[in-house]
């Protein structure tokens, strides 16, 4: 049985996991693993895009923007390990190239999301300080609910069930973001950025409407989107969706404050591929710059040391995280059911 844990010994907990995981090699970068991931997504990119191309006018096309949707998704995934430096160990490569294949590649704004995410990571489903729980159409808490007007408090009585759905508006809300942060003074490299975001659509529209007349071009690219921000949507919803929602009275250290409030989904390559290797959502926020394919040796390690301490560490499947995400969506919008 695990000893009590005074709140003296709390604050060395993350450090005495921090040299398990050094010791063992995990921090160490993958430079030979990202170059074949890199090229591999690079090549079916262009390859989606060489497919499109050859269908030419046909309705055939809707079939092609699903592995399209795929790819964009996983260059997302990319750029979210250039952005915890997981690839290089400086700033300016990992930038460079996070610009290209972010705001170039698939048309979202590299800074924005970064700066974004980066407050997520500080404080994870936290009402007050965490992006990723704000009360924009969802909302997460009894008493965001309760707070809540307009569209939120009417999406919320059924928002279990509008959730998916929801998601098929994702990708657009992430374009629409990734400009207006451009209006924003403290956004750094606004030239490049914009000028990078404008020619990502100047060419995916250009391409779509130069193969496609307005009909089947209107089309593809509902379904292209939508299932690109479905995709994101699925992929992160797992990961801390149901999980503790945190407020200002709660005081956690870093290490509770990261486990607590993540999931794992557990699986073997396949779910790994298809997640981005978030799977491991507890190990990644416990080390955002430990390279993807290290989470999964890291794992067994952090879920003994928890269990040692005595820390609830949460592993579940797929289907049921999404289970357990979509029925506390349903509680949290329950008061305004009654």
């Amino acid at each position: 049985m695990a000893e009590p844990v005074t709140l003296e010994a709390r604050g060395s907990d993350f450090a005495r996991l921090a040299r398990k995981i050094n010791d063992a090699g995990l921090l160490d970068r993958r430079p030979v693993y990202y170059a074949v991931r890199l090229s591999l997504v690079l090549a079916a990119y262009a390859g989606c895009w060489a497919l499109f191309w050859w269908v030419g006018d046909s309705w055939l096309q809707v079939l092609v923007a699903v592995p399209l949707a795929v790819i964009f998704a996983q260059i997302g995934f990319l750029a979210h390990d250039l952005g915890h430096r997981q690839v290089f160990r400086t700033r300016r490569p990992s930038d460079v190239v996070g610009l290209l294949i972010g705001n170039l590649g698939i048309g979202l704004g590299w800074g924005w999301w970064n700066t974004k995410h980066n407050r997520h990571h500080a404080n994870p489903n936290h009402e007050d300080h965490d992006p990723d729980v704000s009360p924009a159409v969802i909302v997460w808490s009894t008493d965001q609910a309760r707070r809540s007007s307009g569209l939120p408090r009417f999406v919320a009585r059924w928002q279990a069930f509008l959730f998916f759905p929801l998601l098929t508006l994702e990708a657009w809300h992430l374009h629409v973001a990734s400009f207006k942060a451009l209006a924003d003074p403290t956004t750094k490299r606004r030239p490049v950025e914009g000028a990078l975001l404008v020619t990502h659509f100047a060419l995916y529209l250009g391409a779509v409407l130069a193969v496609l007349p307005w009909d089947k071009a209107l089309v593809f690219l509902v379904v292209h989107q939508g299932l690109f921000g479905v995709y994101l949507g699925a992929t992160f919803a797992p990961n801390h969706k149901g999980m503790p929602v945190l407020t200002k009275d709660d005081k956690l250290d870093f290490l509770r404050k990261q486990v607590l409030t993540s999931r794992n989904v557990r699986g073997g390559l396949f779910t790994d591929v298809l997640l981005g290797q978030l799977n491991y959502q507890i190990e990644h926020h416990l080390f955002p710059n430990m390279p993807a394919p290290n989470l999964r040796r890291a794992q067994p390690i952090v879920q003994r040391y928890c269990e040692e301490i005595g820390v609830s560490y949460l592993q579940t499947g797929l289907i049921d995280s999404y289970g357990q995400a979509l029925r506390h969506l349903h509680e949290v919008g329950a008061v305004l059911r009654a």
